[in-house]
């Protein structure tokens, strides 16, 4: 199966200046997309990651803020206070196995930091854009935010919440001036979806080279992973004026794979 090379497009000129927007999982992946491109569009970025050394690097290279949390921790979430313009709940992570043999303490730390923890953050952030009647939440959910998948039981359950959770801030939040919206992308080339091949090769029996193309790039029309960059770019676009009546919408950013 020949895989479809991205080909880097201009990106539009979108200007954040003046904003102050906070990503979660934002040293590495998708979230230091999102970040490198709203600090390119000339917001303030708070970079929010448990991995501290390279949250540093990202806060240094954008000359953004640093955040060092664990969004799994969430007692510590459940009394701040946050002013910020732009909340991207992106922080996720992975684990696969069979539901028989899924640590029970895991699918709940799961669904800690892609769901309570959200729900906290927004909590704390939406105070203050109600104040001003501007705010942009966007929740980074998947195709598997739809669908389902075998042996991903926590991250399919998580993404189908946050994008629950996103419908209602956005129904809550439309009368303050703040839109919610989910992406919801296939699979991107980042370090947990590297680290899910030589996983999803052992769990099924089969090679890393069929795991590409039986698994991940089987339902996608368009037969290559989304580009990081590709999701910051939508990313930037719901958070300009341009973008106001878009709201408590799902966007799918899957190269076809759920078009019916």
């Amino acid at each position: 199966m020949g895989a479809v090379v991205y080909q880097d497009q201009k990106v539009v000129d979108f200007d954040l200046s003046g904003r102050r927007a906070l990503v979660t999982g934002a040293a590495s992946g998708i979230g230091l997309a999102c970040a490198r491109r709203l600090a390119e569009a000339g917001a303030t970025v708070i970079i929010a990651d448990r991995d501290e050394v390279a949250a540093e690097r990202a806060a240094k290279e954008l000359d953004g803020e640093l955040w060092v949390v664990d969004l799994g921790e969430t007692e510590s979430l459940r009394e701040i206070d946050l002013d910020v313009d732009i909340l991207v709940n992106n922080a996720g992570l992975q684990h696969i196995a069979p539901i028989v043999d899924f640590p029970a303490e895991v699918f709940s730390a799961m669904l800690r930091v892609m769901v309570e923890a959200p729900f906290l953050l927004t909590k704390a952030v939406l105070p203050k854009m109600y104040e001003r009647q501007f705010g942009r939440i966007i929740n980074i959910s998947s195709h598997l935010g739809v669908r389902a998948a075998p042996f991903k039981s926590a991250y399919t359950t998580a993404k189908h919440a946050l994008i629950g959770l996103s419908d209602a801030i956005a129904l809550e939040g439309a009368s303050h001036g703040v839109t919610s919206n989910a992406i919801c992308p296939t699979y991107a080339r980042t370090p947990l979806v590297e680290s899910q091949i030589a996983a999803q090769a052992e769990v099924h029996g089969i090679s890393e080279e069929q795991v590409l193309e039986e698994i991940f790039l089987a339902l996608p029309a368009i037969k290559r992973f989304v580009e990081p960059s590709e999701i910051a770019e939508f990313v930037a676009y719901l958070c300009t004026p341009a973008a106001s009546f878009i709201t408590g919408a799902t966007h799918m950013l899957d190269g076809g794979a759920t078009a019916k």
